[in-house]
Protein backbone atom coordinates (compact mmCIF):
# COMPACT_ATOMS: atom_id res chain seq x y z
CA UNK A 1 0.00 0.00 0.00
CA UNK A 2 1.55 3.52 -1.10
CA UNK A 3 1.64 6.26 1.43
CA UNK A 4 1.22 9.83 1.40
CA UNK A 5 0.74 12.79 3.26
CA UNK A 6 -0.63 15.40 1.17
CA UNK A 7 -4.25 14.83 1.04
CA UNK A 8 -5.19 17.43 4.08
CA UNK A 9 -8.69 18.18 2.80
CA UNK A 10 -10.09 15.20 1.71
CA UNK A 11 -13.81 16.09 3.65
CA UNK A 12 -14.15 18.68 0.95
CA UNK A 13 -14.31 16.85 -1.60
CA UNK A 14 -16.42 14.16 -0.02
CA UNK A 15 -18.99 17.09 0.65
CA UNK A 16 -18.73 18.28 -3.35
CA UNK A 17 -22.14 18.41 -4.51
CA UNK A 18 -21.43 16.64 -7.94
CA UNK A 19 -19.92 13.89 -5.43
CA UNK A 20 -22.74 13.40 -3.39
CA UNK A 21 -25.25 13.98 -6.56
CA UNK A 22 -23.43 10.65 -7.76
CA UNK A 23 -23.54 8.89 -4.51
CA UNK A 24 -27.46 9.60 -3.97
CA UNK A 25 -27.63 7.41 -7.50
CA UNK A 26 -25.49 4.93 -6.48
CA UNK A 27 -27.66 4.36 -3.25
CA UNK A 28 -31.16 4.99 -4.92
CA UNK A 29 -30.27 2.38 -7.43
CA UNK A 30 -29.39 -0.40 -4.35
CA UNK A 31 -32.78 0.12 -3.38
CA UNK A 32 -32.10 -0.57 -0.10
CA UNK A 33 -33.87 -0.97 3.60
CA UNK A 34 -34.50 1.68 5.84
CA UNK A 35 -32.42 2.18 8.63
CA UNK A 36 -33.55 2.87 12.29
CA UNK A 37 -35.00 6.51 10.87
CA UNK A 38 -37.85 4.81 9.04
CA UNK A 39 -36.98 7.14 6.32
CA UNK A 40 -37.08 4.83 3.00
CA UNK A 41 -35.35 5.91 -0.64
CA UNK A 42 -38.34 7.49 -1.86
CA UNK A 43 -38.72 9.87 1.52
CA UNK A 44 -35.12 10.77 1.27
CA UNK A 45 -35.35 13.71 -1.66
CA UNK A 46 -37.92 15.60 0.38
CA UNK A 47 -36.19 14.67 3.31
CA UNK A 48 -32.42 15.67 2.78
CA UNK A 49 -33.91 19.13 1.35
CA UNK A 50 -34.94 20.19 5.37
CA UNK A 51 -32.26 18.45 7.33
CA UNK A 52 -28.92 18.28 4.57
CA UNK A 53 -27.84 22.15 5.32
CA UNK A 54 -27.67 21.47 9.28
CA UNK A 55 -26.02 18.02 8.99
CA UNK A 56 -23.45 19.46 6.58
CA UNK A 57 -22.40 21.88 9.11
CA UNK A 58 -21.96 18.94 11.53
CA UNK A 59 -20.03 17.11 9.45
CA UNK A 60 -17.80 20.22 8.47
CA UNK A 61 -17.66 20.70 12.50
CA UNK A 62 -16.85 17.61 13.37
CA UNK A 63 -19.79 17.38 15.40
CA UNK A 64 -22.34 14.72 13.16
CA UNK A 65 -22.70 11.42 15.25
CA UNK A 66 -24.10 8.63 12.67
CA UNK A 67 -26.95 7.06 13.60
CA UNK A 68 -26.91 3.54 14.65
CA UNK A 69 -27.42 0.43 12.25
CA UNK A 70 -30.05 -1.46 11.92
CA UNK A 71 -29.25 -5.13 12.68
CA UNK A 72 -31.13 -7.76 10.16
CA UNK A 73 -30.68 -11.53 10.16
CA UNK A 74 -30.18 -12.70 6.56
CA UNK A 75 -30.44 -16.96 6.12
CA UNK A 76 -28.00 -18.21 4.51
CA UNK A 77 -28.88 -21.31 1.90
CA UNK A 78 -27.00 -24.13 3.63
CA UNK A 79 -28.75 -23.09 6.92
CA UNK A 80 -28.07 -20.10 9.58
CA UNK A 81 -27.90 -16.77 8.84
CA UNK A 82 -25.50 -13.41 8.40
CA UNK A 83 -25.83 -10.38 10.26
CA UNK A 84 -26.18 -7.43 8.36
CA UNK A 85 -25.98 -3.59 9.74
CA UNK A 86 -28.44 -1.32 7.60
CA UNK A 87 -27.60 2.48 7.94
CA UNK A 88 -29.65 4.97 7.43
CA UNK A 89 -30.25 6.27 4.22
CA UNK A 90 -28.33 9.43 5.12
CA UNK A 91 -25.34 7.69 6.30
CA UNK A 92 -25.23 5.14 3.01
CA UNK A 93 -25.11 7.74 0.80
CA UNK A 94 -22.06 9.67 3.11
CA UNK A 95 -20.48 6.38 3.16
CA UNK A 96 -20.72 5.86 -0.45
CA UNK A 97 -19.30 9.27 -1.12
CA UNK A 98 -16.45 8.78 1.40
CA UNK A 99 -15.81 5.37 -0.75
CA UNK A 100 -15.88 7.29 -4.20
CA UNK A 101 -13.37 9.31 -2.85
CA UNK A 102 -10.77 6.95 -1.29
CA UNK A 103 -11.03 4.66 -3.99
CA UNK A 104 -8.70 5.97 -6.26
CA UNK A 105 -6.16 6.93 -3.64
CA UNK A 106 -6.24 2.91 -2.49
CA UNK A 107 -6.31 1.06 -5.88
CA UNK A 108 -3.15 1.63 -7.06
CA UNK A 109 -1.49 0.10 -4.08
CA UNK A 110 -3.71 -2.81 -3.61
CA UNK A 111 -2.45 -6.36 -5.11
CA UNK A 112 -3.19 -7.86 -8.70
CA UNK A 113 -4.36 -10.81 -6.22
CA UNK A 114 -7.17 -9.00 -4.53
CA UNK A 115 -10.51 -9.12 -6.24
CA UNK A 116 -13.14 -8.86 -4.05
CA UNK A 117 -15.31 -4.93 -4.37
CA UNK A 118 -12.64 -3.56 -6.77
CA UNK A 119 -13.62 -1.70 -9.67
CA UNK A 120 -12.56 -3.90 -12.85
CA UNK A 121 -12.41 -7.16 -11.10
CA UNK A 122 -14.47 -10.03 -10.12
CA UNK A 123 -15.40 -13.45 -8.70
CA UNK A 124 -14.79 -14.84 -12.12
CA UNK A 125 -11.27 -13.57 -12.44
CA UNK A 126 -10.21 -14.90 -8.87
CA UNK A 127 -11.24 -18.33 -9.94
CA UNK A 128 -9.67 -18.68 -13.06
CA UNK A 129 -5.96 -17.44 -11.25
CA UNK A 130 -6.79 -20.17 -8.98
CA UNK A 131 -7.29 -22.91 -12.22
CA UNK A 132 -3.81 -21.21 -13.33
CA UNK A 133 -2.16 -21.95 -10.71
CA UNK A 134 -3.36 -26.07 -10.45
CA UNK A 135 -2.34 -25.71 -14.12
CA UNK A 136 0.94 -24.53 -13.24
CA UNK A 137 1.23 -27.65 -10.66
CA UNK A 138 0.01 -26.28 -7.43
CA UNK A 139 -2.45 -28.71 -6.69
CA UNK A 140 -2.52 -28.02 -2.98
CA UNK A 141 -4.45 -25.50 -1.25
CA UNK A 142 -4.44 -23.63 2.30
CA UNK A 143 -7.69 -22.84 2.94
CA UNK A 144 -7.82 -20.03 5.16
CA UNK A 145 -11.63 -18.92 7.04
CA UNK A 146 -11.89 -15.81 8.92
CA UNK A 147 -14.03 -16.41 11.89
CA UNK A 148 -16.78 -13.71 11.55
CA UNK A 149 -13.93 -10.99 9.72
CA UNK A 150 -16.30 -8.53 9.38
CA UNK A 151 -17.24 -8.25 13.35
CA UNK A 152 -13.87 -8.56 14.47
CA UNK A 153 -11.49 -5.94 12.71
CA UNK A 154 -9.74 -4.20 15.03
CA UNK A 155 -10.58 -0.13 14.83
CA UNK A 156 -6.89 0.98 15.76
CA UNK A 157 -4.96 -0.99 12.85
CA UNK A 158 -7.64 -0.43 10.43
CA UNK A 159 -7.46 3.76 11.34
CA UNK A 160 -3.69 3.29 11.40
CA UNK A 161 -3.78 1.94 8.31
CA UNK A 162 -6.32 4.35 6.50
CA UNK A 163 -3.47 7.25 8.27
CA UNK A 164 -0.98 5.74 5.88
CA UNK A 165 -2.35 6.92 2.72
CA UNK A 166 -4.33 10.25 3.62
CA UNK A 167 -3.89 12.79 6.62
CA UNK A 168 -7.38 14.54 6.49
CA UNK A 169 -8.08 14.50 10.27
CA UNK A 170 -11.54 15.36 10.05
CA UNK A 171 -12.11 12.24 7.66
CA UNK A 172 -10.60 10.13 9.43
CA UNK A 173 -12.32 11.23 12.42
CA UNK A 174 -15.84 10.59 10.68
CA UNK A 175 -14.57 7.38 9.43
CA UNK A 176 -13.98 6.37 12.71
CA UNK A 177 -17.47 7.80 14.10
CA UNK A 178 -19.07 5.26 12.06
CA UNK A 179 -17.15 2.75 12.89
CA UNK A 180 -17.90 3.34 16.45
CA UNK A 181 -21.77 4.12 15.48
CA UNK A 182 -23.01 0.86 17.17
CA UNK A 183 -26.12 -1.26 16.77
CA UNK A 184 -29.64 -1.42 16.95
CA UNK A 185 -30.55 -5.04 17.69
CA UNK A 186 -34.27 -5.74 18.07
CA UNK A 187 -35.96 -2.49 17.75
CA UNK A 188 -34.48 -0.99 20.83
CA UNK A 189 -31.63 -3.05 22.28
CA UNK A 190 -28.66 -0.66 21.64
CA UNK A 191 -25.11 -2.52 21.13
CA UNK A 192 -22.00 -0.52 21.05
CA UNK A 193 -19.43 -1.41 17.96
CA UNK A 194 -15.59 -1.10 19.76
CA UNK A 195 -14.71 -3.68 17.03
CA UNK A 196 -15.66 -4.72 13.96
CA UNK A 197 -17.41 -3.05 10.31
CA UNK A 198 -20.86 -4.25 9.89
CA UNK A 199 -21.46 -5.80 6.93
CA UNK A 200 -24.22 -3.45 4.91
CA UNK A 201 -22.82 -0.46 4.74
CA UNK A 202 -21.08 1.14 1.37
CA UNK A 203 -17.97 1.58 3.37
CA UNK A 204 -17.21 -1.30 4.62
CA UNK A 205 -15.57 -3.24 1.43
CA UNK A 206 -13.33 -0.33 1.31
CA UNK A 207 -12.08 -0.70 4.77
CA UNK A 208 -11.97 -4.59 4.94
CA UNK A 209 -9.92 -4.24 1.59
CA UNK A 210 -7.81 -1.65 3.54
CA UNK A 211 -7.03 -4.02 6.14
CA UNK A 212 -6.72 -7.29 4.39
CA UNK A 213 -4.02 -5.85 2.11
CA UNK A 214 -1.70 -6.12 4.60
CA UNK A 215 -2.66 -9.88 4.61
CA UNK A 216 -1.51 -9.34 0.70
CA UNK A 217 1.48 -7.60 1.57
CA UNK A 218 2.92 -10.73 3.25
CA UNK A 219 1.98 -13.06 1.07
CA UNK A 220 3.84 -11.50 -2.04
CA UNK A 221 6.86 -11.12 0.51
CA UNK A 222 6.90 -14.68 1.07
CA UNK A 223 6.30 -15.64 -2.82
CA UNK A 224 3.34 -17.58 -2.40
CA UNK A 225 0.27 -17.70 -5.12
CA UNK A 226 -3.13 -16.82 -3.96
CA UNK A 227 -6.60 -15.10 -4.86
CA UNK A 228 -8.41 -13.32 -2.17
CA UNK A 229 -12.08 -11.89 -2.42
CA UNK A 230 -13.10 -9.71 0.55
CA UNK A 231 -12.10 -12.11 3.51
CA UNK A 232 -12.18 -15.50 1.27
CA UNK A 233 -8.55 -16.16 0.80
CA UNK A 234 -6.78 -19.59 -1.05
CA UNK A 235 -3.34 -19.90 -1.34
CA UNK A 236 -1.82 -22.58 -3.49
CA UNK A 237 1.09 -24.66 -3.23
CA UNK A 238 3.10 -27.92 -4.12
CA UNK A 239 2.59 -30.01 -1.30
CA UNK A 240 0.38 -30.88 1.57
CA UNK A 241 3.61 -30.12 3.91
CA UNK A 242 4.51 -27.16 2.42
CA UNK A 243 0.61 -26.15 2.82
CA UNK A 244 0.86 -26.99 6.92
CA UNK A 245 3.54 -24.66 7.30
CA UNK A 246 1.86 -21.95 5.59
CA UNK A 247 -0.78 -22.71 7.70
CA UNK A 248 0.88 -22.54 10.73
CA UNK A 249 2.97 -19.46 9.83
CA UNK A 250 -0.06 -17.26 8.71
CA UNK A 251 -2.35 -18.74 11.33
CA UNK A 252 0.30 -16.73 13.44
CA UNK A 253 0.58 -13.60 11.19
CA UNK A 254 -3.35 -12.72 10.91
CA UNK A 255 -3.77 -13.72 15.22
CA UNK A 256 -0.64 -11.59 16.22
CA UNK A 257 -0.16 -8.63 13.61
CA UNK A 258 -3.72 -8.31 12.65
CA UNK A 259 -5.88 -9.13 15.48
CA UNK A 260 -8.10 -11.46 13.69
CA UNK A 261 -9.01 -14.97 14.10
CA UNK A 262 -8.62 -18.38 11.89
CA UNK A 263 -11.38 -20.60 11.85
CA UNK A 264 -9.63 -24.04 12.82
CA UNK A 265 -12.83 -25.98 12.02
CA UNK A 266 -13.11 -24.19 8.48
CA UNK A 267 -9.56 -23.92 7.44
CA UNK A 268 -7.42 -26.96 5.83
CA UNK A 269 -5.17 -28.04 4.46
CA UNK A 270 -6.71 -30.40 0.76
CA UNK A 271 -6.32 -30.70 -2.82
CA UNK A 272 -7.65 -27.63 -4.65
CA UNK A 273 -10.00 -30.25 -6.27
CA UNK A 274 -11.49 -30.41 -2.29
CA UNK A 275 -11.61 -27.25 -1.33
CA UNK A 276 -14.35 -24.79 -2.67
CA UNK A 277 -13.75 -20.95 -2.97
CA UNK A 278 -16.04 -18.64 -4.15
CA UNK A 279 -18.93 -21.89 -4.51
CA UNK A 280 -16.64 -23.16 -7.56
CA UNK A 281 -13.87 -26.23 -7.47
CA UNK A 282 -11.29 -27.12 -9.98
CA UNK A 283 -11.20 -30.50 -10.79
CA UNK A 284 -8.12 -31.87 -12.63
CA UNK A 285 -8.03 -28.52 -14.69
CA UNK A 286 -10.88 -27.31 -15.35
CA UNK A 287 -13.49 -24.97 -13.14
CA UNK A 288 -16.88 -26.60 -11.87
CA UNK A 289 -19.12 -25.47 -9.59
CA UNK A 290 -19.46 -27.02 -6.12
CA UNK A 291 -22.13 -30.01 -5.14
CA UNK A 292 -23.49 -27.67 -2.53
CA UNK A 293 -24.00 -24.74 -5.52
CA UNK A 294 -26.18 -27.33 -7.13
CA UNK A 295 -28.18 -28.20 -4.49
CA UNK A 296 -29.03 -24.49 -3.29
CA UNK A 297 -29.99 -24.26 -7.28
CA UNK A 298 -32.12 -27.30 -7.39
CA UNK A 299 -33.64 -26.22 -3.96
CA UNK A 300 -34.75 -22.83 -5.38
CA UNK A 301 -35.92 -23.84 -8.83
CA UNK A 302 -38.05 -26.20 -6.92
CA UNK A 303 -39.90 -23.20 -5.37
CA UNK A 304 -40.38 -21.74 -8.64
CA UNK A 305 -41.97 -24.64 -9.81
CA UNK A 306 -43.99 -25.64 -6.91
CA UNK A 307 -47.17 -26.78 -7.71
CA UNK A 308 -48.75 -24.65 -4.72
CA UNK A 309 -47.61 -21.97 -5.71
CA UNK A 310 -50.58 -19.61 -6.96
CA UNK A 311 -49.05 -17.45 -9.84
CA UNK A 312 -50.11 -17.76 -13.52
CA UNK A 313 -47.85 -19.52 -15.41
CA UNK A 314 -46.43 -16.08 -17.34
CA UNK A 315 -45.32 -15.10 -13.83
CA UNK A 316 -43.68 -18.15 -12.97
CA UNK A 317 -41.92 -18.33 -16.06
CA UNK A 318 -40.37 -14.98 -15.71
CA UNK A 319 -39.18 -15.27 -12.37
CA UNK A 320 -37.64 -18.41 -13.47
CA UNK A 321 -36.21 -16.96 -16.50
CA UNK A 322 -34.56 -14.37 -13.95
CA UNK A 323 -33.19 -16.53 -11.51
CA UNK A 324 -31.67 -18.95 -14.43
CA UNK A 325 -30.18 -15.79 -16.31
CA UNK A 326 -28.47 -14.48 -12.88
CA UNK A 327 -27.57 -17.81 -11.92
CA UNK A 328 -25.70 -19.19 -15.13
CA UNK A 329 -24.40 -15.61 -15.19
CA UNK A 330 -22.25 -16.48 -12.09
CA UNK A 331 -21.96 -20.51 -12.80
CA UNK A 332 -22.01 -20.90 -16.25
CA UNK A 333 -17.74 -20.00 -16.28
CA UNK A 334 -18.05 -24.14 -14.92
CA UNK A 335 -16.49 -26.51 -17.60
CA UNK A 336 -18.07 -29.38 -16.10
CA UNK A 337 -21.08 -29.53 -19.06
CA UNK A 338 -22.13 -33.27 -17.67
CA UNK A 339 -25.48 -32.10 -15.96
CA UNK A 340 -25.96 -29.40 -18.19
CA UNK A 341 -28.72 -31.30 -20.13
CA UNK A 342 -30.53 -33.36 -17.21
CA UNK A 343 -30.74 -30.00 -15.70
CA UNK A 344 -33.07 -28.83 -18.77
CA UNK A 345 -34.65 -32.21 -18.96
CA UNK A 346 -35.95 -31.95 -15.04
CA UNK A 347 -36.83 -28.53 -15.17
CA UNK A 348 -38.12 -28.92 -18.31
CA UNK A 349 -40.34 -32.28 -16.48
CA UNK A 350 -41.31 -29.58 -13.36
CA UNK A 351 -42.68 -26.87 -15.41
CA UNK A 352 -45.10 -29.59 -17.50
CA UNK A 353 -45.94 -30.62 -14.15
CA UNK A 354 -47.30 -26.76 -13.38
CA UNK A 355 -49.11 -26.93 -16.72
CA UNK A 356 -50.85 -30.00 -15.81
CA UNK A 357 -52.01 -29.03 -12.62
CA UNK A 358 -53.08 -25.76 -13.62
CA UNK A 359 -55.37 -27.56 -15.88
CA UNK A 360 -56.79 -28.95 -13.32
CA UNK A 361 -59.93 -30.30 -14.69
CA UNK A 362 -60.58 -33.47 -17.23
CA UNK A 363 -62.34 -30.95 -19.71
CA UNK A 364 -59.32 -28.64 -19.79
CA UNK A 365 -56.72 -30.97 -19.94
CA UNK A 366 -58.10 -33.26 -22.95
CA UNK A 367 -58.92 -29.16 -24.53
CA UNK A 368 -55.42 -28.04 -24.02
CA UNK A 369 -53.90 -31.26 -25.12
CA UNK A 370 -55.79 -31.67 -28.63
CA UNK A 371 -55.22 -27.82 -29.41
CA UNK A 372 -51.79 -28.97 -28.82
CA UNK A 373 -52.05 -31.63 -31.69
CA UNK A 374 -52.42 -34.77 -29.15
CA UNK A 375 -55.21 -37.23 -30.90
CA UNK A 376 -58.20 -37.18 -29.30
CA UNK A 377 -57.91 -41.17 -27.72
CA UNK A 378 -54.90 -40.20 -26.43
CA UNK A 379 -56.11 -36.70 -24.83
CA UNK A 380 -58.90 -38.58 -23.02
CA UNK A 381 -56.95 -41.25 -22.01
CA UNK A 382 -54.25 -38.85 -20.57
CA UNK A 383 -57.21 -36.01 -18.97
CA UNK A 384 -58.62 -38.84 -17.09
CA UNK A 385 -55.81 -40.80 -15.58
CA UNK A 386 -55.31 -40.68 -12.05
CA UNK A 387 -51.63 -40.55 -11.78
CA UNK A 388 -49.51 -38.24 -9.81
CA UNK A 389 -48.68 -34.76 -11.39
CA UNK A 390 -44.93 -35.84 -11.71
CA UNK A 391 -45.71 -39.09 -13.08
CA UNK A 392 -47.56 -37.29 -15.46
CA UNK A 393 -45.09 -34.98 -16.90
CA UNK A 394 -42.81 -37.34 -18.30
CA UNK A 395 -45.68 -39.48 -20.32
CA UNK A 396 -44.46 -39.50 -24.24
CA UNK A 397 -48.16 -37.89 -24.71
CA UNK A 398 -47.54 -34.86 -22.36
CA UNK A 399 -43.90 -34.40 -24.10
CA UNK A 400 -45.54 -34.46 -27.33
CA UNK A 401 -48.04 -32.04 -26.74
CA UNK A 402 -45.64 -29.70 -24.16
CA UNK A 403 -42.64 -30.11 -26.37
CA UNK A 404 -39.21 -28.26 -25.93
CA UNK A 405 -40.06 -26.31 -28.69
CA UNK A 406 -43.62 -25.15 -27.33
CA UNK A 407 -42.33 -24.37 -23.64
CA UNK A 408 -39.54 -22.23 -25.41
CA UNK A 409 -42.47 -20.43 -26.82
CA UNK A 410 -43.88 -19.98 -23.72
CA UNK A 411 -40.48 -18.60 -22.13
CA UNK A 412 -39.04 -21.73 -20.62
CA UNK A 413 -35.09 -20.60 -20.76
CA UNK A 414 -32.49 -23.41 -21.66
CA UNK A 415 -29.58 -23.75 -19.52
CA UNK A 416 -27.71 -25.48 -22.01
CA UNK A 417 -28.36 -22.03 -24.07
CA UNK A 418 -27.45 -19.89 -21.04
CA UNK A 419 -24.38 -22.30 -20.10
CA UNK A 420 -22.78 -22.09 -23.73
CA UNK A 421 -23.37 -18.30 -24.10
CA UNK A 422 -20.79 -18.38 -21.34
CA UNK A 423 -19.03 -20.46 -22.41
CA UNK A 424 -18.67 -17.88 -25.35
CA UNK A 425 -20.03 -20.54 -28.38
CA UNK A 426 -23.41 -21.38 -29.61
CA UNK A 427 -25.39 -24.13 -28.20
Amino acid sequence: MKTTTTTPDLLDAVLDSDNLRRAWVRVKANRGAPGIDGVTCEDFPAWSRSHWPALRQQIESGRYQPQAVRRVEIPKPAGGSRLLGIPTVMDRVIQQAIAQVLTPLFEPGFSDSSFGFRPGRNAHQAIRQVQGFVKDGYRWAVDLDLARFFDTVNHDLLMARLARVFTDRRLLALIGRYLRAGVLVGGHQFEPSEVGTPQGGPLSPLLANVLLDALDTELHRRGHRFARYADDVVILVRSQRAGERVMHSLTHFLQHRLRLTVNPAKSRVALMSDCTFLSFTVKGKKIRWTDKALLNFKHRVRKLTGRSWGVSMDYRLKKLAQYLRGWLGYFGISQYYRPVPELDEWIRRRVRMCYWKQWRWARTKIRNMLNLGVALKAAIQHGVSSLSYWRMARTPVTQQAMSNAWLKEQGLLSVKDLWCKAQGYSA
